[in-house]
């Protein structure tokens, strides 16, 4: 991605996300089904940002929402360079096989101190064989 000048920063650090359904520590007998994401953050702009919060919200596939906020991620709150990435693994759990998470980061532009939201996007999390 290359930068435009006139391009927000927002639209700069953009979110990869990879959700993996893992059977062996779920299960459907108690409805709880883990699923793991890996988290990919691309800082393509030329200044510095670091990731103070984060919000997830959660809907299962019975409807129910969840909302999730806090500091960082997995307990850090990283400082991400011009052109680099960082990447980190958590995990979500589920009373069902089927869901889909989305959420935002609040960053920092680290030389002008302008806090700014970096939207990620809905990722669906499945267990083997849904279809919906």
């Amino acid at each position: 991605m290359t930068q435009a000048p006139d391009m927000p920063l927002e639209q700069q650090v953009l979110v990869d996300v990879e959700p993996d359904f893992r059977d062996d520590e779920s299960s459907r007998d108690e409805s709880r089904y883990v699923f793991r994401y890996t988290v990919t953050i691309h800082n393509h702009s030329k200044r510095s940002v670091q990731l103070l919060a984060r919000h997830w919200r959660i809907t299962q596939g019975s409807g129910k929402v969840q909302e999730v906020r806090g500091k960082g991620v997995v307990g850090q709150q990283p400082l991400i360079g011009p052109g680099q990435t960082f990447r980190y693994t958590s995990r979500a759990i589920l009373d069902g096989p089927v869901g889909v998470m989305e959420g935002a980061y609040t960053c920092v532009d680290t030389a002008s101190q302008r806090p700014f939201e970096v939207a990620i996007a809905p990722f669906r999390l499945a267990g083997p064989n849904q279809v919906h």
